[in-house]
């Protein structure tokens, strides 16, 4: 967090009741603050993104997705796998970058022995390209991000079976002999349902377009204001209002949740701000999550 001291004056933060909103049919349940903390649920899902902090009832995720190892995003890892277990849960499935794999797994012993408690979960590191397939219906791709450390975004996907064109007129029973002579019916449909993009410069999203084409997109814009330097704030691979304003015709998406704002602003300054740059909102499909 130390790259945010040059362009934030840290304002004072009260712990916040994680915001709820439903976008294009699924929850969307967090909070998030450079230098502060992030973490998001979508609990139709079951899936987490980060653990900056970790809300009682968050602990029921049975798997989490962190972006990378910044304190603000994984300050309550311990806490998330401590009351899994206190609670006689099943371990929790972490899975992050390949690069910090050791380092936390050194951080969980580190605290294991001060608390005189294990912390078991299962570690999985991740590198983009990598395809995680989490059940039938949802696969999660791994895609590069572009920040200070190792880091990586994800794409929820839903992936459905239809039936191909050429035997849409047969009947069930033709269709079932196909299939047990080996014949391949079906072909795969898969939706980008939720994008989740971490900390990174918006170089991520124009190297992977998906995300601009995800129902739901997550992402950070770190800096609104014009006096921030905008080569500093990519140096330490962040997103500045001016990248979303001159992409605004890329964005595809039924929402673009925008978080992780420096702490330097007020939740009015930015507001007014985003507004002002971007009077339409796309369209009401831009939110501020504050």
């Amino acid at each position: 967090m130390e790259e945010l001291d040059e362009l934030c004056d840290v304002q004072v933060f009260k712990d916040h009741v994680p915001r709820q909103m439903l976008l294009a049919g699924l929850t969307v349940e967090g909070f998030s603050r450079a230098a502060v903390q992030t973490y998001w649920r979508i609990p139709e899902l079951k899936i987490g993104f980060d653990v900056g902090a970790q809300p009682w009832a968050f602990m029921g995720l049975p798997r989490i997705f962190l972006s990378h190892t910044h304190m603000d995003h994984i300050l309550s890892l311990p806490a998330y796998v401590a009351r899994r277990r206190m609670m006689r849960m099943e371990s929790p499935i972490i899975y992050l970058p390949s690069e910090a794999v050791g380092n936390v797994r050194n951080l969980l012993s580190a605290y294991s022995r001060l608390d005189y408690g294990a912390l078991p979960c299962e570690l999985i590191g991740v590198s983009a390209g990598d395809e995680l397939v989490i059940s039938r219906e949802l696969v999660i791709s791994v895609v590069p991000t572009f920040h200070s450390i190792p880091s990586v975004g994800y794409i929820v996907w839903e992936r459905r079976k239809k039936l191909k064109e050429e035997y849409l007129l047969l009947s069930g029973g033709e269709i079932r002999d196909l299939a047990l002579s080996g014949v391949e019916v079906s072909r795969e449909i898969r939706t980008p349902k939720i994008a989740y993009l971490g900390d990174s410069t918006i170089r991520a999203l124009d190297e992977t377009p998906s995300m601009y084409e995800a129902e739901i997109l997550i992402m950070e814009m770190s800096f609104v204001a014009r006096r921030h330097q905008s080569d500093k704030i990519r140096k330490y691979g962040h997103i500045h209002l001016d990248d979303i304003v001159k992409r605004q015709s890329k964005f595809k998406n039924k929402a673009v949740v925008l978080s992780h704002f420096s702490a330097r602003y007020a939740d009015k300054e930015i507001e007014s701000t985003v507004i002002r740059r971007i009077p339409t909102m796309l369209d009401g499909r831009l939110i501020l999550w504050f």
